[in-house]
């Protein structure tokens, strides 16, 4: 190839660092917004790009298929003229020569590179982590090595960490007829996120349906089971907590949370802050480099602050935002965060700011007990965040008094009564 074609392709390459949601949603927005270059979307797995949120959920409990987990199945690449790269992960980015390095040797030019690769699974330095029967939950694969074991039933699992995917493999391992024991570092699961009087609501459906909590209890050790070779090739047999109980299991998941993945932007001299660092367009320390989805901590405009959010509507509101940006539109992500969870009958929906949520006054619309409800998190007297529980259609109501900003009369959002598009 010549400079001067050469100079074409730099010109004209998007490439894009991530298999998941935000970075296909990113290649996606890229093409309905009119960019007809060259694609390139470089992934560390031999997967299609794939979304997460059924990974704990419909997909774990062989509810859903495989298609559930594809944003866009594998024609729609080849039509879109959208470059896969699988099984090849990115080893080095030279934001001064416009490169991206791969494992195989090959080089990309890029005339825009978006980071959207995502996060890991964090790992607690405890004995017994590679005993077989010791799984972490973040792929695919793991969903789907978990599922093939949980859908046999008569399991016992221990589940390590009470946040919202311990809790769903939870509801989904006790659905299909296993035992099931949860160890959080929290008194009340979920109590980080929602607060504990919302937390024991889940808590409590848990109970119900037989799940055993040891809380606030961490893991100590995990077990070779008796009569195995121990931690080298063994198999588990037990948990030990941090209270000193042994409690018995043959499968263990391990999810504390996740760690994103800076790595690449590390290296490569990018400004790092519980993530990668972004302003309010996704754009990085580095120019023509921005960064999406779980690993990115970006600027939200209405709160004035950074914030990394590792939630599903996030990945699809970031890659479009980064697209735009790419294409050297004044984009800005300013949606406000929602997310979702499925655990037995409950089904829950929360829009809001997390961080101006904490300490905030709770208001609850309709019963706890009921499992049917509507709770509001207000601070100044102005809604910051709204959950429904097991209520449905409510969500543009929700957004619309959180994005309103005005002042609300805490008897009215109370009541069945008034309608939410009334207060």
């Amino acid at each position: 190839m010549n400079a001067a074609a050469d100079a074409v392709h730099v010109d004209h390459s998007m490439v894009i660092i991530g298999g998941g949601l935000a970075g296909a949603t990113a290649a996606a927005s890229l093409r309905v917004d009119g960019f007809a270059g060259a694609i390139t979307i470089v992934t560390q797995e031999a997967e299609l790009p794939y979304q997460r949120p059924p990974l704990s959920k419909g997909f774990l409990a062989g509810k859903e298929g495989e298609d559930a987990l594809y944003p866009y199945p594998a024609q729609w690449y080849e039509e879109n003229s959208v470059e896969l790269v699988t099984a090849d992960p990115a080893t080095a980015i030279d934001p001064a020569a416009h490169t991206v390095a791969l494992a195989s040797g090959r080089t990309l030019h890029y005339a825009k590179l978006l980071l959207a690769t995502g996060a890991s699974p964090r790992v607690i330095p405890i004995p017994g982590l590679d005993l077989e029967g010791v799984h972490y939950f973040r792929t695919k694969s793991d969903s789907e090595r978990l599922k093939a074991l949980l859908s046999e039933g008569g399991h016992s699992l221990v589940l390590i960490g009470s946040g919202w995917i311990g809790m769903e493999i939870a509801a989904t391992a006790r659905e299909l007829g296993n035992e099931v024991t949860l160890l959080g570092l929290e008194d009340v699961p979920l109590s980080a996120a929602i607060g504990p009087e919302l937390g024991r609501v889940f808590q409590n459906r848990h109970l119900a349906a037989g799940v055993q909590f040891r809380l606030p209890a961490s893991a100590a050790s995990i077990n070779a089971a008796s009569g195995t070779t121990g931690t080298a090739g063994g198999k588990v047999g037990s948990v030990t907590t941090s209270t000193g109980e042994e409690i018995p299991a043959d499968l263990v998941v391990v999810a504390v949370g996740v760690v994103p993945n800076t790595a690449l932007a590390q290296a490569a001299g990018l400004t790092l802050n519980n993530g990668i660092e972004v302003n309010a367009h996704l754009a990085t320390s580095a120019p023509d480099i921005f960064a999406a989805g779980d690993v990115a901590n970006a600027l939200h405009p209405a709160t004035g602050a950074h914030a990394r959010s590792e939630h599903w509507a996030n990945a699809i509101a970031g890659g479009k935002v980064a697209a735009r940006s790419m294409l050297g539109h004044n984009a800005v992500l300013n949606d406000i965060p929602y997310f979702y969870t499925d655990q037995f009958d409950l089904g829950m929906e929360y829009s809001g700011y997390g961080a101006l949520a904490q300490d905030a006054e709770l208001v609850v619309r309709g019963s706890l007990d009921s499992n049917e409800f509507i709770a509001f998190w207000l601070r100044g007297g102005k809604v910051v965040a709204g959950m429904n529980v097991n209520v449905w259609d409510v969500q543009d109501a929700i957004k619309d008094l959180i994005h309103s900003g005005r002042t609300v009369d805490t008897r009215r959002l109370a009541d069945p009564a008034v309608a939410l598009e009334e207060i």
